[in-house]
Order: C-alpha cells, then structure tokens, then sequence
C-alpha cells in the first residue's frame, strides 16, 4: 500500500511511539519487584512492540526510540512510583490518538489498535498494585490535617504574637505533637479496620507526610523572622502548591479528578486559615497582649 506523505508521517511517529513505550514497559518490569507487576509490565510491552510491527508493514521503515522520553519516564516511574508513571506516560499517548482518525480509513489496522490502546491496555494498568497508592490516604489524611491545622494555627500566631520566631516556635511544637498523635490515631484506625494495610506503616506514612507538612510551612518564618506577615504570605502559597501537587499525583496515580480535589482541600486550608486570622485578631484585642 502507497501511503500519501501526511499518512506516512502519521504512520512513523506512531510506530516510534510504540518502540519508546516498548522499552519504557520493558525497563520498568525488570525493575519492579512484585512479579504480578511485572508480568502486567511486559504483557503491555510486547502489546506495543507488536503495534511496533504492525505499523512497520506499512512504512517499510525501523524507526529508532526517542531515548530521551523512555529515561524521562524510567526515572519519574522510580522517583514517583511506576503507577504514576505509566499512568502520565498514557495521558500523553490520548492526546497524540487523535491522529488515528485521519488513517483509520486508509490503514484497517489503525482501528484495531486504537481500540487496543483504549481498552486492553487500560485494563492491565488498572490492575497494577503499589505500596505507596495503598496508603494514599493515609498521605491524604496526615497532609490535610497539617494543612488545615497548621494554616489556620499560623494565621491566628501571626496576628496574636507578631514575632516570626516565637510564631516558628508555637508551630513546631504545635505541629510536631499533632504529628505524633495523628500517626498514633491512624495506627489504632487501621488496625481496628479490616484491610490489608500494615498499621505501622500506615502510621508511618502519616505521621511523615504531616512532619514534612510542618517543616515547609513553618521554613519562612524561621529564615525571614522579621517579615512575619511576608511569611503567612509565603506559608499559605505553599500550602497551595502542596495541594496543588500532591493532588496532580493523585488524580494522574489513580484517574481521579484534579479539579475537584484541589478545589476542595485549598478551599478547606484558606477558610480556615482566614478565619483564623481574625479570631487571633480578636483575641489580641481582648486580651490586650503586646507583645
């Protein structure tokens, strides 16, 4: 079959697709340590090689790997967890399928494929099993209790006590006590709880999801101690981007929505921090503390 030169452009760029994502898979399963995950890994990986093959009767071409996109996402799949990487590799992949359209009516295989890409691959991805997504909400539970608490604490200091480092002071202790005995009520949660999570390791997770938590909210007052306020400033941007992110990992790790998290946990850790600062506000004033 002779393939118009627009078609045969197509045809190339999915075929290297394919060969990328083949060694991407192939990585990741060597790398895995779960034998099921592995399996799912190189069940996929031989998918896309055969996509690979299938694509190549039609360009008569060996089309080489773009090694820059299987170590990008090697390296996030081992820093970030193979799910998410998978998962974010996947994302890009619908967005280069619009393409199919324009040759499904040329390459009678491109159907067949697309729908493979959809559908059996999307299949095996959900059946990947990771540590780290099995104690997402024990992460959830310990960064939004942090980011709630700990916003809402700092506002109120800032107002009432007025010095960066008293206010870094109150925090620590305030946060680091509150990280003690979240983890301690996330131990006693899961083991009451019919799961299969370890409840140390649940409590764990928890407990250092919210130190980290803690520690950046806290930072700006311990390097600027003289512009309290610019530190609120600083520390409630922060708990933004740490929303913001860790909700981006969730959504992408386990398909959920992005918009609707992040509206809700930012939301949470605003108002109360808002409020927060006007309840210190009056407080001050009752007491009348100067401090």
């Amino acid at each position: 079959m002779r393939l118009t030169e627009d078609i045969h452009k197509k045809v190339v760029l999915f075929q290297q697709t394919e060969i990328t994502e083949y060694h991407i898979y192939k990585w990741l399963a060597k790398r895995i340590n779960s034998p099921e995950n592995a399996k799912i890994l190189d069940q996929i990986a031989e998918d896309e090689l055969r996509h690979y093959n299938g694509w190549k009767k039609y360009t008569n071409e060996d089309v080489k790997p773009r090694w820059f996109f299987v170590w990008f996402y090697y390296l996030v799949s081992i820093v970030f967890g193979f799910t998410f990487g998978v998962k974010l590799m996947e994302q890009g992949e619908e967005a280069a399928q619009e393409n199919y359209g324009a040759i499904i009516g040329v390459i009678p295989e491109a159907k067949q494929i697309r729908e493979e890409e959809d559908e059996h691959e999307e299949q095996l991805l959900n059946m990947l099993d990771e540590e780290r997504l099995q104690y997402a909400g024990s992460v959830v539970l310990g960064l939004n209790d942090a980011l709630v608490e700990l916003t809402g604490a700092l506002a109120g200091l800032t107002l009432a006590l007025q010095n960066g480092k008293l206010i870094a002071l109150s925090g620590l202790i305030t946060g680091i006590a509150a990280s003690l005995s979240m983890a301690a009520s996330e131990y006693l949660s899961t083991r009451s709880e019919q799961t299969n999570k370890n409840p140390i390791r649940a409590a764990i997770y928890t407990g250092i999801a919210y130190i980290i938590t803690v520690t950046l909210l806290v930072l700006p007052y311990l390097l600027m101690p003289e512009n309290f306020y610019a530190d609120l400033v600083i520390a409630l941007s922060t708990a933004v981007i740490i929303i913001a992110v860790f909700n981006y990992y969730i959504s992408v790790a386990k398909g959920e929505s992005f918009k609707a998290r992040f509206l809700e946990m930012a939301g949470l850790s605003l108002g109360v921090a808002l409020f927060s600062f006007v309840i210190g506000y009056f407080i001050r004033q009752w007491l009348g503390i100067e401090i």
